[in-house]
């Protein structure tokens, strides 16, 4: 029996230590961001001992070095809808996750578990099944395949959008709808410092592209070829990805170099951006990207107009439905990825930054589908089935 005790809680029969959560989650920063998210409000509320596990490799093992949360590895593997030969040693990796999973709770002794998905989540969540509760939270439109295989284990099911709860439902009886949460402090920055630690000229708007924590070469390929063209009626913020996820950084710093200098002040190409992305916000006049759920909460959260380019094939389904949340609400123009030509992203850029009452009422449909209470509403969830 009091195995049984502190295999559920690390608390036992003393309530008055602080709770124990694992984070499980990662893989992109759609699914890292809200994990960072609501461990800064939990901290608000009470003290915590948290644990996360994910991958060794993964974005969200930098994200927690970041955020001071203690980190554990495990083995994971990509789950898959189509034929890719990396299936198959992924397959093998996943129960030896399981096992190494299982081994970490079984020390750590949590009270509760707390995954936002992705591959990297599913050994940890089928590990606490039946042993310690499980709040899951998917971010998208849609539910992942990650996600329908956590429900499984799950004690509670979190949803971003009310959109997704029919599905949600036909997979768990306990659905609440909570919003995406958002990092701390997005809406807090100061555009006139940042324009100054850009060294932008005052009289341009400003656009940040942007591919997410990992980039987008298909973005950046129609970037290039006209960013002389766009720098002459505006300044740009580009986010490539990391010089390990492509090469495009590499391309964006010969190409400034290569401008003529009047150009070159206007183009700030970055590998990631982590602390400046509250000024970036409040700066920018447009943002064009992806359609992740991170990216599409954020945007709804700062009311930033964008033009968003779902990533097609895999996982392309589910960035649609996330742009057409802000579409629908008139915060952003939708460009499949299959009819954006680098002659089409210029002039729809330059047609929007020359309409200002146009950007105006895009930033007001963008806030319109914003849930800004989404971190604490996840955050009392966690305490709740921690108790």
């Amino acid at each position: 029996m009091l195995w049984l005790i502190g295999w559920s809680g690390g608390r036992g029969l003393n309530p008055k230590k602080p709770m124990r959560i694992v984070i499980a989650g990662g893989g992109t920063g759609g699914h890292v961001s809200p994990a960072v998210a609501v461990y800064e409000e939990l901290i608000k509320r009470e003290p915590v001992n948290v644990l996360w596990i994910g991958s060794a490799n993964g974005s969200e093992r930098a994200a927690a070095e970041r955020a001071g949360i203690p980190f554990a590895s495990i083995q994971t593997g990509k789950l898959r809808r189509y034929i890719d030969l990396k299936t198959i040693p992924d397959m093998v990796r996943l129960p030896i996750g399981y096992v190494q999973a299982r081994w970490k709770l079984r020390s750590f002794k949590p009270d509760v578990v707390f995954s936002t998905g992705g591959y990297v989540s599913v050994p940890t969540v089928a590990a606490a099944r039946n042993r310690t509760p499980v709040v899951m939270h998917e971010q998208t439109a849609t539910i992942g395949l990650a996600n329908k295989i956590n429900a499984r284990s799950a004690s509670l099911v979190c949803i971003s959008f009310a959109s997704a709860e029919s599905v949600a439902r036909a997979l768990h009886p306990n659905v609440v709808v909570t919003g995406n949460p958002v990092r701390s402090g997005l809406r807090d920055g100061d555009a006139a410092a940042a324009r100054a630690a850009f060294g932008f000229p005052a009289d341009l708007p400003v656009v940040y592209i942007t591919g997410g924590a990992l980039g987008a070469s298909p973005i950046n390929e129609r970037v290039f070829p006209k960013l002389a063209e766009l720098l002459r009626v505006a300044c740009v913020i580009h986010q490539t990805g990391s010089k390990d996820a492509n090469a495009d950084f590499v391309k964006a710093i010969a190409l400034r170099d290569a401008l003529d200098p009047e150009l070159k002040e206007r183009y700030a190409p970055r590998e990631f951006v982590t602390a400046e992305l509250p000024g970036i916000f409040a700066l920018v006049s447009l943002v064009v990207g992806r359609a992740g759920a991170g990216t599409v909460a954020e945007l709804a959260h700062v009311g930033k107009p964008s033009i968003l380019i779902p990533l097609p094939h895999a996982g392309g389904a589910e960035q649609e439905r996330n742009a057409n949340i802000l579409a629908s609400a008139g915060g952003a123009v939708v460009i499949p990825e299959a009819s954006l030509t680098p002659e089409r992203l210029l002039q729809e850029i330059v047609q929007l930054l020359k309409r200002p009452e146009q950007l105006a009422a895009m930033a007001a449909g963008a806030r319109s589908v914003a849930t800004d209470n989404a971190a604490a509403a996840l955050a009392t969830l966690v305490l709740r089935h921690g108790r």
